[in-house]
């Protein structure tokens, strides 16, 4: 079985476990049905997800020149606090950020490696907690604009971590915590303009990955110094494929690079 086309992030499914799949132009791959098969991974030319050309990938799938263009690219995305579209201020493009910035947002606790804050719109709840590989997650607040959010994001990081070790989160050496303890423990920290949209539910959303084996000690695979591989799928977690020999792909973050992928 061979498919082709330019690699975007691994579209999700709850379940348990969770269900996995490679969407191309014309195509899709439910990975889970490929777990224990030997994969053949051969990178064939760039494809940027915004112009479409065949240029060196940036950031996040983009060409550098359409990285520093386009509105879906604006700081305000990794950093929400600097969002504005609340003021009627554009960053690039007002129409596309309201759309984006002025909807519902949820500040989370999530354990992947360890306990960590993160922001996403409700919208992407679980799927932001799916693809950071957390085994447990909860809601702190959710409020109606992404910069409230990202004030009450700043905030918090204060007190808990905001980023996760993906080396961590792969080899499963993680530890349960009382995520409804820490919440209770941040709420005094939370910014005034956010504390009325506190979230007083403790119920936790738990995951489960479809992993076989974990590796011991993760090797990074990387498309532009190994531009083919091959090997016996035995997981996937978070937005990684894990393989038989430790080896780990990161398929968001090789977002742009046009492949052919060969099951056998």
């Amino acid at each position: 079985m061979r498919y082709e086309g330019v690699l975007r992030k691994m579209q999700t499914e709850m379940g348990s476990p969770i269900q996995y799949y490679l969407v191309f132009e014309n195509d899709f791959l439910n990975l889970n049905q490929v777990l224990n098969k030997s994969l053949k991974l051969d990178l064939i030319k760039h494809q940027c997800l915004n112009c479409g050309n065949d240029r060196p990938i940036f950031r996040q799938g983009f060409c550098k020149s359409c990285f520093f263009e386009i509105p879906s690219a604006g700081d305000w995305i990794m950093r929400p606090e600097l969002s504005t579209a609340h003021l009627g201020k554009a960053d690039r493009d007002l129409d596309y950020e309201k759309k984006v910035q002025l909807q519902p947002h949820i500040v989370y606790l999530a354990n992947s490696s360890n306990i960590k804050v993160g922001v996403t719109r409700k919208t992407q709840v679980p799927t932001r907690w799916i693809d950071q590989g957390a085994h447990e997650a909860i809601e702190i607040v959710e409020v109606p604009n992404r910069y409230l959010a990202g004030i009450t994001e700043v905030a918090l990081k204060d007190h808990v971590g905001d980023k996760t070790n993906w080396r961590k989160m792969l080899t499963n050496t993680t530890v349960d915590e009382n995520l409804a303890e820490w919440r209770n423990k941040l709420r005094q920290h939370i910014p005034e303009e956010a504390a009325a949209y506190f979230i007083a539910s403790n119920q936790e959303t738990h995951l489960e990955f479809p992993v076989l084996r974990y590796p011991d000690k993760v090797k990074s695979l990387n498309l532009s110094k190994t531009p083919s591989f091959e090997g016996t799928l035995k997981g996937i977690k978070g937005q990684y494929l894990i393989f038989e020999d430790d080896t780990v792909f990161n398929v968001r973050g090789n977002e742009g690079n046009y492949v052919a992928l060969s099951i056998h």
